[in-house]
């Protein structure tokens, strides 16, 4: 599949990039160059929850070109949203 979807039809904003890999498989996309810290993370989470809302085995993943915190990292993937790199 591999293509960019409206995120509008999970209630996300509209700047957010979503890409689904899968059936199942979402990937959120960020593309900037500051460090992604702890206030992004729990923004990300929101918006994971929202997809996993509409798709309830779905698998969100985190795909980024920025640095990100290492607390924040842990904390992503404590909650099961793996952190790749772009």
């Amino acid at each position: 599949m591999n293509k960019f979807i409206d995120p509008k039809l999970f209630k996300l904003p509209s700047s957010t990039k979503l890409r689904q890999i899968g059936t199942a498989q979402f990937d959120i996309v960020i593309q900037r160059k500051s460090r992604i810290i702890m206030k992004d993370g729990k923004g990300i989470l929101t918006k994971a929850g929202k997809i996993k809302k509409h798709v309830p085995n779905a698998k969100v993943s985190l795909r980024t070109s920025a640095p990100v915190c290492g607390k924040t990292k842990s904390f992503l993937e404590g909650h099961n949203i793996s952190v790749l790199a772009c």
